[in-house]
């Protein structure tokens, strides 16, 4: 009995690993849909001359969007996502003078990111993320209804929490920052609603913002 007992226990021991492991990697699926909202950037310009230029802030709102994520593993995620904001973007630039226009700006981003989770309980799953991809960004001068568009490099961090109701359906509540590098600027110039010519600083702009949605797990 003696002889049996330590390969009675490394029998158990290498059961229990397999079943760890088994359960570590047993791949998930998951829907997320998400309502939060962003907070202004309170300045935002490019600046090239005194008749060549436009200074201001991007607004925020109620952001609306969705992803999908993949969990191959207990912990860790890949998440692929999009996020829409329509706002506004009040600016002074120069035209034939200074001018003041409150231009109509909406704001796409699509961003891929990996998510790691810390799991409390079979109810509490705290979470941050990393992202990255791009924002399609649309500007409309509603003096002239000329539009411009752009599309920027992205950035982006979250954390935040899923509240499990079931083991399908959740709560998640989230803080959140986006970026747009270089957004702001160039060709795409708050001014006549062309390109501004000579314009050639930029300016990147962040958006923070909280809220949250729900999590559907679908597998």
């Amino acid at each position: 009995m003696k002889k049996l007992l330590p390969i009675i226990l490394i029998m158990t021991g290498s059961y229990a690993m397999a079943q760890e492991k088994s359960s570590s990697s047993a791949l998930s699926v998951r829907l997320n849909a998400y309502t939060t909202y962003a907070f202004d950037d309170n300045h935002v310009d490019s600046y090239y001359s005194t008749t060549s230029y436009f200074t201001g802030k991007v607004l925020g709102g109620f952001q609306y969007g969705g992803s999908l994520e993949i969990i191959p593993f207990s912990r860790e995620g890949f998440e692929l996502s999009y996020l829409r904001l329509d706002s506004k973007a009040p600016m002074e630039y120069y035209n034939a003078g200074i001018q003041y226009t409150n231009f109509d700006l909406n704001q796409n981003w699509l961003m891929l990111g990996s998510n790691r989770y810390f799991k409390i309980n079979s109810h509490l799953e705290p979470y941050a993320g990393l992202q990255l991809g791009m924002e399609i960004i649309g500007v409309t001068n509603p003096d002239n209804l000329v539009k411009n568009s752009a599309t920027k490099f992205a950035w982006g961090i979250k954390a935040g929490v899923n509240v499990w109701a079931t083991d399908k359906i959740g709560i998640k509540i989230q803080t959140s920052l986006l970026s747009a590098v270089q957004a702001i600027g160039g060709s795409f110039y708050f001014g006549t609603g062309g390109a501004g010519a000579g314009a050639t600083s930029y300016s990147t702009y962040y958006q923070f913002s909280v809220g949250g949605g729900l999590v559907f797990n679908i597998k």
